[in-house]
């Protein structure tokens, strides 16, 4: 049975807590010995700040040390808070990518899908993705939380979910190897498989990562099955540069719906593109506060750029079944001011630095 959860912690998705009653809310579940989980119960040890009476504010975040080096090798068991009881609802075990180096581990539990997924169909919504279509999805699935949020989507927003198998590390392995030519052909099978369903099913939504989506481009077929066929075209997982997608957008598939997202395993979801953007607008990502939030900071000094600048995105996750703050990622990014109501840092033109914790960045197709 769990513990008894301040309710501004269990809140509708779509509802606004106020920001700072939310951070005390949380910390005081995290870090009081009935309700907090394993890890971070025993991590405030070593902490120079006591977290239930120092961090009042989102700003306060910054206070925490960036932990998630430590996401390797920590139990995942030991991340699951005790106030779930002792029979918690999870949807599984989520790893990173492995771009640099060993994977780091997180714990999703079911009341955090659901809250995640419901945010993002309201996106999906919002910028004309019809219900009730049947969904394909050429985007990773196994350790990578992105299949999971693929096959929800699909199910709730959706009526059914086709999939890819995409295992983006053997790519990035691949391309680290100086196999380049064996990376180009695993691509091409992926896309070999994404066309025999779209030429028997009635695919009426696509979720597919930006380099997979190139590579589908390249197949006239492809791009005649996908205009005839295809109303929206979820993408995400690495950048979409503003040229490429202005192509998309008024050439390629000028007819069907084009919408980003940006995120990453460590936040245990996404941002979603903005609403409103023109053809030539950049492409701005939202996040759903005040569970997820950005910065855009400085990479030697940490301190947040002005808006319009340019700097390395930290990212926060902060809810009842996960506290994740002051996550420094690998990604540079244009700081842009937030949507009224949220908190953090809206972002914008994402790319990768080239170097992250002493190991070269490769991307492949993920």
């Amino acid at each position: 049975m769990s513990r008894v959860v301040n309710p501004v912690l269990d809140l509708p998705f779509d509802a606004q807590p106020d920001p700072d009653e939310f951070i005390r809310a949380a910390m005081e579940w995290h870090f009081s010995p009935d309700t907090g989980s394993p890890y971070w119960l025993e991590r405030a040890k070593t902490l120079e700040f006591d977290p239930r009476n120092d961090i009042k504010s989102h700003d306060d975040l910054k206070l925490f040390p960036n932990i998630v080096n430590e996401l390797r090798e920590v139990r995942a068991q030991d991340l699951v808070p005790r106030g779930y009881g002792d029979a918690p609802e999870i949807v599984g075990v989520f790893e990173s990518g492995g771009t640099t180096g060993a994977p780091k581990r997180v714990v999703c539990l079911s009341d955090w899908l659901d809250r995640m997924v419901a945010w993002s169909n309201a996106n999906l919504d919002a910028h004309g993705f019809p219900r009730g279509a049947h969904w394909l999805g050429i985007t990773p699935t196994g350790p990578h939380i992105v299949g999971r949020l693929f096959a929800r989507s699909a199910a709730t927003h959706g009526t059914m979910g086709h999939t890819v198998d995409l295992d983006p590390r053997w790519v990035k392995r691949l391309i680290a190897e100086g196999r380049p030519e064996q990376a180009d052909a695993y691509a091409e099978h992926i896309i070999d498989q994404a066309a025999f369903v779209l030429r028997t099913q009635d695919i009426g939504v696509m979720a597919i990562t930006p380099p997979l989506l190139e590579r589908l481009a390249r197949r006239d077929e492809l791009v005649d099955l996908v205009n005839r066929k295809v109303r929206a075209i979820r993408w995400g997982g690495t950048q979409m540069d503003a040229d490429t997608r202005h192509l998309y957008r008024t050439e390629v598939f000028p007819d069907v719906t084009l919408y980003g997202h940006y995120g990453s395993t460590t936040i245990l979801g996404i941002a979603g593109q903005r609403l409103g953007l023109t053809d030539d607008d950049p492409c701005v990502f939202d996040t759903f506060s005040p569970y997820v939030t950005f910065s855009v900071v400085n990479p030697e000094t940490k301190r947040v750029v002005r808006y319009g600048e340019r700097g390395q995105v930290v990212m926060n996750h902060v809810s009842k079944a996960l506290l994740l703050p002051n996550n420094l990622e690998r990604d540079l990014a244009t700081r842009v001011a937030p949507l009224p109501g949220n908190i953090g840092d809206a972002v914008a033109d994402i790319a990768p630095v080239t170097h992250f914790e002493d190991e070269a960045v490769i991307e492949g197709v993920y």
